[in-house]
Formats: C-alpha cells, structure tokens, sequence
C-alpha cells in the first residue's frame, strides 16, 4: 500500500465528483464479488458473461484506495481455475488487506480450492447445510485404445518424450510408468502447498491437517469446532453483522456493490493510473493454432498471425520501455508456437520482454516463453512439457465392418500418408511419420537449449515432454523466478532501469472490444449457461493438422477438477478434430 497524501486524496475526491453514473458507487460500500467456475486470464469486455482475473486482482488494488469501500464479501464457489490464478488472487487478498479494511469470505461449497483461497481472508463463514468435500486430490487420465480397437480403428500417434502422455489417449490402454512417475510428481508438489498453506493459516503442524484430511471431512459442523471456520452463518446473517459492523444496523439495505459494476471504475478515477513510463502487457491465453479460423467467433484462443501483429506494434513503438508477455496455454501447434518465439526474440533485442505464466505455460506455452529475457512462475503453474505428438488414423477395418469403400490415387512415393486412412502404413512410411515428428522435437529442444543458455543434454534430461511445477522447474532451469504478475512487472521496471517506487503506466495491447459473434455468445451464456462449451465447439472442433506442441489436456482439467460433463466434450472434440 502507497501512502496517500492530501493532494492525492483531494484529486480522487474531485475526481469522484465529476465521474460518469456508472462509477457512482455509495460512501461506506461493500464489494461484493462473486467467485466461481472458469477464471480467464484474458481481459473481458462487459457482455461476456465469464470471470476475467485482470479485472478480479485489478478490483481488489482499487478497493483498497477507493474511500468509498469500506471492505470486501468474497463469495467462493467451486472454482474451475488452476492453482497458479488461486495463488495470484490470494497474494492480492493479503494486499488489500494492508489497507485495514475488511474482507469476509463465504462458501457453500467446501472444496480443498475453495478452502484455500477463503482461508487468506481470516474470516470464513458456511451456511449449516453447506456441502463440505474436504477429502484430497487426485488425478485421472482415460484411454480410448481398447474402444478403438473394438470399433476397428487404428491409431498411429507419434509422441516424442517419454513423458509425453498427449496421444496416449488413443495409444495406449492404461498410464505408462513415465507417466504416472510425472502425476505422482505433480500430485505431491499440489498437495504438499495445500498441506503447508493450511497448516501456517490454522497454526497447526502438516501431519495434523493431513490426519484431519485424512479423517473424511464432510461436515461443517467440524470446521467450525477445529477452527477452520469463523462460524455458521446464512448469506442475510452475514449482511446483517457487516451493517452492524459499519454501524448501518438501522438501514434497511447494505450498500454493496458487486463484481461487475466495479469493474467500470476506472483506475483514473483513485488516482491509480500509473505515470509517464509505460510496459505493454500482452496476453496469450488458451489452445495455440497458427491462423485465424474461418469463423469470425471471438476466442479466448492464441492465434499465432494475431499474437505476432501485437508483437511487431510493440517492437516498432518507442513508448514502451518494457513488456510483459502473460502465457496462460497448455500449447498447441508446433508451427504456430515457433513463428511466435522468432517474434518474441526479435522483441527481445529491442527491449526487455518478462514472460509471466500463469496457470500453465506448457509445450507451446513454455516454447512462447522461453523466447523471453525472464521467466516468472508461480510455484504451481504447470510448465515444460518439451515435447510433440502427432497422429492419424486407419479406419480400414472400420471401414470393412460397415461396408464402405474409399480409393485414392497418387503421385510421389509417399503422397497418401496423410490422406489415406482407408489402409494401414506401410513401414517406410511409419518410419517417416516417426522421422518428421523426431525433426520438430529436436528443433523445439535445441531451440530451449539456446534460449536457456543450456546444453543441450543438459536441457534433453529435463525435456522428454516432462511437466513440471513451477516450483521444480526453477531449479532445473526452465524458470528464472518465482511469483505472479506484480513479480514479472517489478522485474521488467528493474531491466528497464524504471526505479522500483516509480509508478508506471501498464498498456494492455488490444483491449477487446464487443463483437456481433461476441455478443450472441455473452447474451447465449447469460441465459443458458453456455459459454464455454459453445465456444470450445465453435473454435476447437475444426481438424487439426501439422504437429501438435501440446500438453494433454485432460490430465489439466483433471488436476483442476473438471466435471464430468467437460471431460466427455473434451472427448468427443479431441476423437473428431483427429479423423
């Protein structure tokens, strides 16, 4: 927290006073924000329904100065973000806290995510019917292999890495030891942070918290008999003791204003707008492809030719002293991530680039990275995954069962090995297939070797498309610090010899802006609760081809507790695109 001095202050108050209706917000206020399911790590316009974590870690910085707050009610339900977002928010939730105001969380919904994130507010309330699932994590990965085979169709998946587990859901009928020695690693990294960050916050030893785990925890009345919670109150109970708090006890309203509307408070209007010196912030979040797709829907995607305009309208403008390259991205094509690095290190001739993981950085996530002067992680994103996996399929025994026919005539010795799935690879051109993908893995590892100012062998001990924490990655290289996006911005001031306590000006490049397809799908979501599924079939159901730099993303969604329903869409998506 930056002291305010009179003159500040004096500015905010007349700010206020000449601010547009949608920035009204009433003295003695509550914010109240809402958190739960998907956390994107890419600015929203205000039609799209989803949450944006900019704008939730934005929204706690402007509460803390805004003298019409007077705290924060955190509603917490199940959380569909990975542990890297969850860390960013909490670090924010300590932050605001220094202001001296208040924040209460509130969850109906126990889950070891949900717990995580509401313990840092030091005041927990649940509901007495609350559903408390405080059991452990796990991991899941399903295999088609034994499916396939029953319906007569032959997969033939290059994966480059022993631990490269993207394709084994075709490939394989059960989880390699390579694999399953990753998982493990994974596993004990996320639940050993759970472990130690509830033990500090209850101020008790890991073993205890772990025997409490591992006692099966299923009633609220527990918690709040060991502590873990404040106390069992309704929603309306806990608005009652806040307008006692703010002595509005005779009100007949708490003035609140909720996650949305805050978020149209300008930072001008507190007086935190930045000064003179200015870092772009460019953001890449979601799947890698190369090109635009030939429907106009607004995604939450990486594409390569749109990233790269960004870049190049960075590195020819003098105005920026620094940027910030903000990866959310288990990867995607191996063409696209790679025209993506030359870009990025050409920026980085010109000026300081920070790359700032958050979630996961993987495979095409880590190549875009690794183009980077500086790599900040937070301790759990998942990143590496140095590998590439390819793939096709016959269909010839399929195609037999059902009696259908297709012939297909060529020119060149190996014309139809992408074109024929109505017959199995001959072996020269398995061998090809095998040869072609082993050509992009070494060029995607030596290109990390030269990045990272590794040896080679040295960066292949530690690629093999191995994930890794952030946490494991540091050590091994891959990472150079540890923390969130106030880390990767201090770190970008310091290369740019921008003084630590000057404030600076940070420029999101390409602020979205509401589209015709952008608003079906906002007011499509709003009414139906369909956002993401309709944009994931719209945008990733279309083939795929080339090879893929791609961390398995199921084994992602599993370790952030995907649905059921998510995992059967991810399926059938990840069967279609494939054919």
């Amino acid at each position: 927290m930056d002291e305010v001095g009179w003159w500040r202050s004096f500015l905010v108050k007349l700010r206020m006073l000449v601010a547009p209706p949608w920035e009204r917000v009433k003295k003695g206020s509550v914010l109240s924000m809402k958190l739960r399911g998907q956390i994107s790590d890419q600015l929203e316009n205000r039609f799209t329904a989803g949450l944006s974590l900019p704008q939730i870690c934005e929204n706690f910085v402007k509460a803390a100065y805004d003298p019409r707050i007077s705290g924060i009610y955190l509603h917490i339900e199940p959380l569909r973000c990975g542990w890297g977002k969850v860390d960013e928010i909490r670090r924010h939730i300590f932050n605001f806290k220094k202001s001296g105001k208040f924040i209460v969380s509130y969850i109906p919904i126990c889950g070891e995510k949900e717990y995580y994130l509401a313990c840092a507010c030091g005041e927990v309330y649940a509901p007495p019917s609350a559903y408390v699932s405080l059991f452990g994590l796990t991991v899941q990965a399903s295999f088609l292999r034994g499916t396939l085979e029953k319906i007569g169709v032959e997969p033939y998946i290059q994966r480059i890495g022993k631990y490269k587990s993207a394709g084994d859901l075709f490939s394989r009928k059960n989880m390699s030891n390579e694999v399953s020695e990753m998982l493990n690693s994974l596993l004990d990294d996320i639940y050993g942070n759970w472990l130690d960050t509830i033990s500090s916050a209850q101020g008790k030893t890991r073993e205890e918290i772990e025997e409490f785990i591992n006692s099966g925890v299923y009633q609220i009345e527990r918690l709040r008999e060991e502590g873990w919670i404040t106390k069992i109150s309704y929603d309306d109970e806990i608005i009652s003791m806040l307008k006692e708090r703010l002595g509005q006890k005779n009100k007949k309203n708490l003035p609140m204003v909720d996650y949305r509307k805050y978020s149209r408070v300008r930072k001008w209007t507190l007086g935190l707008e930045g000064g003179g010196d200015q870092i772009a912030i460019i953001r890449a979040t979601g799947s890698i492809r190369r090109a635009r797709g030939t429907l106009n829907v607004p995604s939450s995607g990486i594409v390569a030719e749109e990233i790269i305009e960004k870049i190049r309208k960075v590195r020819e403008s003098k105005k920026y002293k620094a940027v910030v390259l903000r990866i959310d991205s288990p990867g995607g094509d191996a063409l696209g991530s790679d025209l993506m690095w030359r870009e990025i290190r050409l920026l980085a001739a010109t000026k300081p680039v920070i790359a700032s993981m958050s979630d996961i950085a993987a495979s095409g996530g880590y190549y875009m990275s690794m183009a980077a002067g500086v790599i900040v992680a937070e301790k759990l994103t998942l990143t590496g995954s140095i590998g590439v996996v390819t793939g096709k399929f016959s269909l010839h025994k399929l195609y037999e069962r059902i009696g259908f026919n297709k012939e297909v005539l060529s020119r060149g010795r190996y014309a139809e090995i992408n074109a024929a799935e109505n017959r199995p690879l001959r072996p020269d051109e398995e061998e090809l297939f095998a040869k072609f993908a082993q050509n992009i893995y070494r060029q995607f590892r030596d290109k990390a070797a030269f990045s990272r100012s590794m040896p080679v062998d040295q960066m292949e001990s530690v690629a093999q498309g191995r994930v890794w924490s952030g946490k494991e990655a540091a050590p091994r290289g891959l990472v150079d610090a540890i923390g969130g996006l106030s880390r990767a911005i201090a770190i970008a001031k310091q290369k740019a010899n921008i003084p630590q306590d000057r404030q600076v000006r940070l420029v999101e490049i390409s602020k979205p802006s509401p589209s015709l397809p952008g608003l079906l799908i906002g007011v499509g979501s709003s009414l139906l609760g369909v956002d993401r599924a309709v944009k994931e079939v719209l945008q990733d159901l279309a083939p795929s081809s080339g090879v893929q730099a791609r961390m398995d993303g199921i084994l992602f969604e599993r370790l952030e507790g995907a649905s059921d329903d998510d995992q059967i869409l991810t399926l059938l998506k990840d069967y279609l695109s494939s054919l």
